[in-house]
């Protein structure tokens, strides 16, 4: 079915366009809701004759939408909701009860100016576009928490509570790690002064035996003291 459009209709054409639909699309919602014409030659004719009408009166409405909008994009919108410890909801929340929170904040919308895909149905923040004309549309976060401090806390860190958990878990654990690696670190470092110390004692006993042997245990206390300066590099090593 051909219809001429009397609006911009997202993907499909602006106020004044030729386009064909199916039928169904036609019969339900673009007739019934004045959003468009059959594309009869007397049809062609009348939307002609009153295109300058129709533009100015979409301008008006236009305006209108753009200052809805200028207050909506201000707007702190927070639904408080049971939720489970893994963030998902005991329900959900629908278009209508953002179409109702919006309209409780001072701003009057409609369930069908929310274009929610699907239900929200855990906590978070979510974006979510509201249309307040053809040709105006803006995006609104919608803050789903459990208590007023956890949707301040989301706020804060643009991010879910379970999300914030989660990356405070992570820190915990990689600090764990750190200290674990430190102390196996430190535990080597003793073991290895340890292990040096009772070669430099062994090397020491050493030398005051041959010390007291006399002059021919010179050469071999030489020898020792090499041995404990090469065990001590090693060590460092």
């Amino acid at each position: 079915m051909e219809v001429i459009l009397l609006e911009r209709i997202e993907k499909l054409g602006q106020m004044g366009d030729v386009v064909k639909v199916k039928p169904g699309y036609a019969r339900n919602f673009l007739l019934p809701q004045k959003k468009a014409l059959r594309a009869t030659d007397g049809n062609k004719s009348q939307f002609e004759s009153q295109r300058a009408q129709l533009e100015a009166e979409n301008l008006e409405r236009r305006k209108d939408a753009e200052a809805v909008a200028a207050k909506l994009e201000v707007l702190d919108l927070t639904l408080i909701r049971q939720a489970g410890d893994n963030g998902q909801l005991y329900g959900s929340v629908s278009g209508r009860d953002i179409a109702d929170s919006v309209t409780e904040s001072g701003v009057t919308i409609s369930r069908g100016q929310v274009m929610l895909d699907r239900p929200i149905k855990d906590l978070g923040l979510h974006p979510v576009r509201i249309s307040l004309h053809p040709e105006v549309q803006v995006e609104v976060t919608i803050n789903v928490a459990r208590t007023d401090d956890e949707a301040q806390t989301q706020r804060e860190r643009g991010l879910s509570i379970t999300d914030i958990a989660e990356e405070s878990e992570a820190a915990e654990a990689a600090l764990a790690l750190a200290e674990e690696a430190l102390a196996i670190a430190d535990d080597k470092s003793a073991e290895a002064a340890a292990v040096e110390g009772m070669v430099e004692e062994d090397v020491a006993e050493r030398l005051s035996e041959e010390a007291d042997e006399g002059p021919e245990g010179s050469a071999d206390a030489d020898s020792a003291e090499a041995t404990v300066d090469e065990v001590s590099e090693t060590e460092k090593s």
